[in-house]
């Protein structure tokens, strides 16, 4: 078991599922406080990182291309401190955030942990119904609809054609992004068989703002439909017999070689020795 708890949030880590809380600090974003907890499997992992910066750093979870909705649809855009994949680490517990992510990386060595895109979702996405304000709009979906309504920054078109609402079978996709600069941030989803995009005033599947940065709750009403949209899922091939066990005995001696260098009887080099030569005899196993 890996675990670091700090303002920001803690994760904690028990070699099949790392879980995300965000913290309580009145700094921790609103729209991570809105996502809550997040339970990412480990397959869905594609690798963890201790980030060093002048007053601390951050630890990064990358996880793999279409394991989870949320990174998908912000590809990248959510950063802190709306990201609920980075924590925010201060000074004083480096450390602990270095042995964390080690810890994340030596287990998904042990279990091969594939680096391509997943075929389907391992996270499910924020739950439903979910809804969230931006700009000229109000996004709501009970997750059977998408509905838009308008607020009074709407334009005159949007005022005009009144609320839109899109069975989810007519929605073939959905984008998000932030605002940047003169641009407007945007969620628009994509309706089967209806032309090209407007600009964003004036489109009528799309919520627009130009003020908040990450559009208040946006990105999570967009990863809920994304996460809906029905997929195709080939049958994976099953793993070959007796892995599991070997997979559980290599994870049961890191453990012990962990708990050996934490009491102080094998030095750092010592440590990382044996956790190299474990993991080796693993891969020629």
């Amino acid at each position: 078991m890996a675990e670091i708890a700090v303002p920001d949030g803690s994760w904690t880590f028990n070699g099949e599922i790392l879980r995300v809380v965000p913290g309580s600090d009145k700094d921790v974003h609103d729209l991570r406080k809105t996502l809550g907890e997040v339970v990412v499997p480990r397959d869905a992992i594609a690798g963890v990182a201790f980030e060093p910066a002048r007053k601390g750093g951050h630890l990064r979870l990358r996880l793999r291309k279409g394991a989870d909705p949320l990174s998908d649809v912000a590809a990248g855009a959510l950063t802190a401190p709306a990201d609920p994949y980075r924590l925010s680490i201060p000074k004083t517990r480096t450390g602990a955030a270095e042995y964390f992510a080690d810890e994340v990386r030596d287990t998904l060595v042990v279990y091969q942990t594939p680096a391509a895109p997943c075929e389907d979702y391992l996270l499910p996405g924020p739950d439903v119904p979910i809804s969230a304000t931006a700009g000229d709009g109000t996004a709501i979906f009970d997750g059977e609809r998408v509905r838009l309504e308008w607020t009074g920054f709407a334009s005159t078109e949007k005022e005009k054609a009144g609320p839109q609402e899109y069975p989810l079978s007519d929605v073939s996709g959905v984008e998000w992004k932030p605002q940047s600069g003169m641009g407007y941030g945007t969620l628009r989803f994509r309706i089967k068989g209806e032309g090209p995009a407007q600009q964003p005033q004036k489109d009528l599947r799309c919520v627009s703002w130009g003020i908040q940065r990450f559009g208040g709750a946006t990105a999570l009403v967009a990863a809920a439909v994304l996460a809906r949209i029905p997929r195709d899922v080939p049958e994976l091939p099953p793993l070959p017999p007796g892995a599991d066990d070997v997979h559980d005995a290599v994870l049961r001696r890191l453990a012990e070689l962990g708990e050996l260098h934490r009491s102080g009887v094998l030095t750092d080099e010592e440590f990382a020795l044996a956790k190299q030569a474990v993991i080796r005899r693993l891969q020629q196993s």
